[in-house]
């Protein structure tokens, strides 16, 4: 009598590939979201998430929320509420864009972020008349009240502003100005007095001048000098104050 064949049994659980299939859904899925809410990510926060992972990239721990200080970003429990003062400085950099957004367009205001805080830079050639510290009003008057309303609103309440007067290294009318020091200070109080003038807090302004020292661009072609012919209107960091 022949024996009956054994069936052979099915190996338990899923497909190999769908471990992988299932492991590259998950990333896809996770990079789209990252995606769509990249513009509201508070990076500074995202920063000390990382840091609690161990062995993620460059960063090295497993630290916690504990309080106490962790050693790569100097953040404890109790200095939390600076990052919400982080997302104002955030929120203020996403209203200047709305706000000056015909201003960027043509290159009259540029906003950025660095070391300093947030950075409105309006360019002497489109709100200065030549060689001088007089403010055109007909072209500086909108941006003005503007940026003055920006500056008294309730994210930056109690923060401190510097404004940065810059030129290019051509020396200036000699007539007028003993050297580009004078006419960049000249220049920063001009801004100062406009924004004191409509609203902004004078008591919480630093004002100065740099001359040529600090350019954004070479001087060696006429649109670098342009570009660093500039008063930068700062939102201080604190840091910075």
């Amino acid at each position: 009598m022949t024996p009956k064949k054994q069936k052979k049994c099915p190996s338990e659980g899923a497909a190999d590939w769908l471990l992988t299939y299932g492991d590259m859904t998950t990333l896809l899925l996770t990079f789209f979201v990252l995606m769509f809410t990249a513009a509201t990510i508070d990076g500074e926060q995202l920063r000390l998430i990382l840091a609690a992972f161990p062995g993620l990239g460059s960063m090295e721990g497993g630290n916690t929320f504990e309080q106490g200080r962790l050693p790569e970003l100097g953040n404890t429990i109790l200095s939390l509420p600076s990052m919400q003062r982080g997302r104002a400085l955030n929120q203020a950099r996403q209203n200047a864009v709305s706000i000056f957004q015909p201003q960027i367009r043509t290159q009259q205001v540029r906003v950025t972020q660095d070391e300093r805080g947030l950075v409105i830079s309006l360019a002497a050639d489109a709100f200065f008349r030549p060689g001088s510290a007089e403010l055109d009003i007909e072209e500086s008057r909108e941006v003005f009240i503007r940026l003055a309303g920006l500056l008294t609103s309730d994210e930056l309440a109690n923060r401190r502003f510097r404004i940065e007067g810059h030129t290019d290294s051509g020396a200036p009318d000699a007539d007028i100005w003993a050297s580009n020091w004078e006419l960049s200070v000249a220049r920063s109080l001009s801004a100062f007095r406009l924004l004191r003038d409509y609203g902004a807090p004078e008591d919480r302004f630093q004002v100065m001048g740099l001359s040529d020292t600090v350019p954004l661009a070479s001087n060696a072609t006429p649109e670098g000098q342009a570009l660093n012919r500039r008063v930068d209107v700062i939102i201080l960091t604190e840091g910075h104050l």
